[in-house]
């Protein structure tokens, strides 16, 4: 791994930016920590002395990949993931900027968490750390956190998680209060009482396996009621993590109706469908759960139209104990920040997204969303680069894998493609040999 900041060229690369709509051969040149230039025949004769010229002839130079939803166990669950450990998972995958979750313990609810995280990330990890802050105090629905001061000290949204704010008066006076504040809501559209006792997709599948279900009503019904929401107060909204095609069509009367509506996918709900679970494979139990593969298809095609906004990780690291057990006592969630590039690109490879939408999905709209510098190749923008090689074929074992956990649902998944170097601040963290 390097870690100087010498002025860096990446020449003859095929340059993907999406804030630029650019996608053509061009060298891109860093310098100070910034671009300084992404255009064609930049070339070796005019850069700074010293420059690392690195030949990317046949590779794809990109913005760095910003993940809006993931966990991070710190602070008091470091023995599931720690800013240290995610972010060298974060740099093998290609993501520069990852958004952290409050539902720790104690909760990021409060202005000293918030400074404990930035100052514990900024001392650890090697890539971009910002956090989510809870939407309500304990995380518990039952009072709304000081949205204002939480902002003004680093949190760059507010949810609770995987949890779902039931009580609509509350989500009602949080939509307005963040709205004077511009704050973006995430929220986790799932009802608890219609999930229940579910464990996976309501359906044949989930019947043949003996298994409850969870239907699509439990996540469009909380979508909807928040979308009413959204009309009535004007507040800036964005879904968690939607899944179905009944989610979809309350997420698209929302855009005709020009609300500031947004919303996220996990590429485990674009990649994979409620068969890949197969003999009740629990490291394939998530929340929301995996959908059919019409549900699936659907939600790859909301990506490529933009109706989704955002791709993410919804990295959740779960130890062994947690995860061998029978399929309804298994803990929900799966890493995945290692793997949520190369998923994307079995889209890309199979035809059904292109590259630039893909990226736009993983890098460039989620920075935008949060106010966030990154996502982009322009002169000035962050130097936070990746280098993709689209073509290099590999199994992914787990034990390579850098997360404190192992729980993947891509366990001896062949790939096509993945990240060859991973550039955060000007400084290479990330190289693969």
């Amino acid at each position: 791994m390097l870690t100087d900041r010498r002025p860096i060229l990446l020449a003859n690369a095929r340059v993907v930016d999406p804030s630029r709509d650019l996608d053509g051969p061009a060298d891109v040149l860093i310098a100070d920590g910034v671009i300084r230039d992404a255009r064609r025949g930049i070339g070796a004769a005019g850069v700074p002395e010293g420059t690392d010229i690195v030949n990317c002839s046949g590779k794809i130079v990109a913005p760095g990949l910003v993940d809006m939803r993931a966990f991070i166990g710190e602070p008091g669950a470091g023995y599931r993931e720690t800013f240290a450990s995610a972010s060298q998972a974060a740099a093998a995958g290609g993501i520069t900027t990852i958004i952290c979750q409050p539902d720790t313990s104690p909760a990021i609810d409060n202005a000293a968490t918030v400074d404990f995280v930035l100052r514990r990330a900024r001392d650890t990890a090697i890539v971009n750390i910002h956090p989510m802050a809870a939407l309500t105090k304990g995380m518990r629905g039952e009072e709304m956190t000081e949205i204002g001061l939480l902002k003004a000290a680093g949190a760059v949204a507010f949810t609770d998680g995987i949890a779902s704010v039931a009580n609509a008066q509350l989500m009602r006076r949080a939509l307005t209060y963040a709205r004077d504040f511009d704050a973006l809501i995430v929220h986790h559209t799932e009802d608890r009482h219609l999930i229940g006792e579910g464990v996976m997709n309501e359906g044949e599948f989930a019947a043949r396996l003996g298994l409850m279900g969870i239907p699509n009503a439990s996540e469009a019904v909380v979508l909807e009621r928040d979308i009413r929401l959204v009309a009535l107060t004007g507040g800036r909204y964005h879904a968690a993590s939607l899944t179905c095609v009944d989610s979809l069509e309350v997420l698209q009367r929302a855009r005709d109706a020009g609300l500031k509506v947004s919303a996220s996918a996990s590429i485990n709900h674009l990649t994979l469908n409620e068969n890949d679970i197969g003999p009740y494979r629990t490291f394939l139990k998530l929340s929301p759960p995996l959908r059919t593969e019409t549900d699936r298809t659907a939600l790859v095609q909301a990506v490529a139209s933009g109706l989704i906004d955002v791709i993410m990780s919804d990295h959740n690291p779960q130890d062994v104990e947690t995860k061998r057990l029978p399929f309804a006592e298994a803990a929900a969630g799966a890493i995945g920040i290692e793997t949520m590039l190369p998923a994307g690109l079995r889209l890309v490879h199979s035809g059904e997204i292109d590259l630039m939408k893909l990226i736009r999905a993983m890098s460039t709209r989620p920075a935008e969303l949060l106010g966030l510098q990154g996502g982009s190749l322009r002169p000035g923008a962050p130097a936070d680069v990746i280098v993709i090689d689209m073509d290099v074929p590999w199994v992914l074992d787990p034990m390579d894998l850098k997360s404190q956990c192992k729980n993947t649902p891509f366990d001896e998944a062949k790939f096509s493609g993945r990240v060859v170097r991973t550039i955060v601040g000007g400084r290479t963290v990330f190289e693969l040999v």
